[in-house]
């Protein structure tokens, strides 16, 4: 793959990557590690915490997910989970990709993977 190629997918994940967090602690409450994780998994790119953490306080600062220190043996970490705000935003989000756009990215996606 070209590296034209690779930095517009990369982009594209990034561009998506408050959305997948947003997701992702909608689905079930997690750290900011556990986040980086499961983005690696789900996208197949690497995102440094440098990146992940800066969004996770960003949505949380918008009211979208609540963040609780925990105590977890001798560390503490914050565990995020999505408001009611959030889950808000996650329905309207639903709703654009229900949109012809879904069928426009459904098949740039198909054409990206078939290469």
């Amino acid at each position: 793959m070209a590296e034209a190629e690779r930095d517009l997918i990369r982009a594209t994940v990034r561009g998506f990557s408050r959305s997948v967090i947003l997701w992702l602690v909608s689905q079930k409450p997690m750290s900011g590690y556990a986040v980086v994780k499961e983005m690696k998994r789900l996208t197949g790119e690497r995102f440094h915490p440098g990146i992940i953490y800066p969004l996770l306080y960003d949505l949380e600062e918008k009211g979208l997910i609540a963040g609780k220190w925990i105590k977890r043996g001798r560390r503490r970490i914050k565990r995020y989970s999505v408001t009611e705000k959030g889950t808000k935003m996650l329905n309207r989000l639903r709703e654009l990709f229900e949109m012809p756009v879904r069928e426009v990215l459904k098949d740039l996606i198909g054409e990206i993977l078939s290469e």
